[in-house]
């Protein structure tokens, strides 16, 4: 681990393949697929894109962590698609119209090493704090119920009720605000430790998205890049200052 003279006191967790394993990347690459079949059936001569051409790597790598508007038009770009206003646009609507559909009949899931380890921490004495970019990380936050993770994680926080959610857990929480510039401009990450009453210094931001970990350095911030989809290599060139495939080896106690 990098050495520091700081004490962390405040984990900052990104929402979309940090804490919860959301249906972003099925609901952009179904949406665009629908868009280029139909309506802009014009257009799929005039770009790249083909089905088995949007992988997971691709969307880490333009789409993760961004704006939704921002991520539709770097999506646009990486087929030679136009990215004007209005194709992105269209795209980022019905996209949010379909990814709406999947939380609502419950399609996606938490992951049980990231909501462990912040309750781990939260045990701890440190605070939490989520920041994402996302209009619908509080509704998928709202779905997940903490018992089967305290009990999973040996954690029993008194503070919390029986039937409290992910978001009754959280210190301060920034999600779904219209923070701009987004990620990796600093500004998310700079608003949710000031909300969490933190120095960014005494920050720790865990991203999966080399977008995020260059705004939580560019903010001054320690960052934990979370390598689910085997894209340790980016997330090391945006400057993490830990790769893991998971957060179950870490202990908030060597964080601190």
């Amino acid at each position: 681990m990098p050495y520091t003279d700081r004490m962390a006191t405040t984990l900052i967790f990104d929402v979309d393949g940090v804490l919860v394993d959301s249906p972003h990347e099925r609901a952009w690459g179904d949406t665009l697929r629908s868009l280029l079949e139909g309506g802009w059936s014009d257009l799929a001569g005039s770009g790249v894109w083909t089905p088995e051409a949007y992988t997971s790597a691709l969307y880490q790598a333009e789409v993760a962590g961004k704006p939704r508007m921002d991520g539709a038009r770097s999506l646009l770009r990486a087929f030679g698609l136009p990215d004007d206003d209005e194709h992105a646009r269209r795209l980022a609507a019905r996209k949010q119209g379909m990814i709406e559909r999947l939380i609502d009949r419950g399609e996606f899931r938490a992951y049980e090493d990231a909501v462990g380890i912040l309750l781990r921490a939260k045990a701890s004495g440190m605070t939490v704090a989520a920041a994402s970019s996302s209009k619908n990380a509080n509704a998928m936050m709202g779905r997940v119920k903490l018992a089967p993770f305290q009990a999973a994680a040996g954690v029993r926080l008194e503070t919390l009720s029986p039937d409290a959610t992910l978001l009754d857990a959280l210190d301060a929480n920034v999600s779904g605000r219209d923070i701009h510039p987004g990620k990796p401009h600093p500004m998310i990450f700079l608003t949710a430790a000031e909300e969490a009453g933190s120095a960014p210094a005494d920050c720790i931001v865990v991203e999966d998205a080399p977008s995020g970990v260059q705004a939580a350095k560019a903010g001054g911030m320690r960052a934990i890049g979370l390598a689910r989809h085997n894209d340790e290599d980016s997330l090391r060139a945006a400057g993490a200052d830990w790769v893991v495939n998971s957060l179950d080896g870490i202990d908030p106690g060597d964080l601190r």
